[in-house]
């Protein structure tokens, strides 16, 4: 009976493909925990570049509403010598119709 003979791998009486089950389960438990520490450094990584990018996003805004303030502060600048300017062109021009 060979068949018989492959069916018992040890005395213990498991039969070879009892075996290899096994060994099949432990290779696919083995696989699927590295998976799992591949993703998790990944995930790790990915969240890093991710909290880089927006400190640098957060930097350039505020850069930018730095930048905003000034442009206002010399358009409201400009504004009031503009308004200057046209009251004495106006203060001068009345002068000479009074003359």
């Amino acid at each position: 009976m060979r068949s018989g003979a492959l069916m018992m791998a040890d005395a213990g009486g498991e039969t070879a493909v009892e075996l290899a089950a096994r060994r099949l389960e432990r290779a696919a438990a083995q696989l699927e925990q590295r998976l799992s520490q591949r993703i998790a450094q990944a995930t790790a990584a990915a969240d890093s570049a991710t909290d880089h990018d927006r400190a640098q996003l957060a930097a350039a805004l505020d850069e930018a509403k730095g930048r905003e303030r000034e442009l206002e502060e010399a358009g409201a600048a400009a504004s009031e010598a503009l308004a200057r300017a046209i009251a004495e062109i106006r203060a001068t021009l009345g002068e000479a119709r009074e003359a």
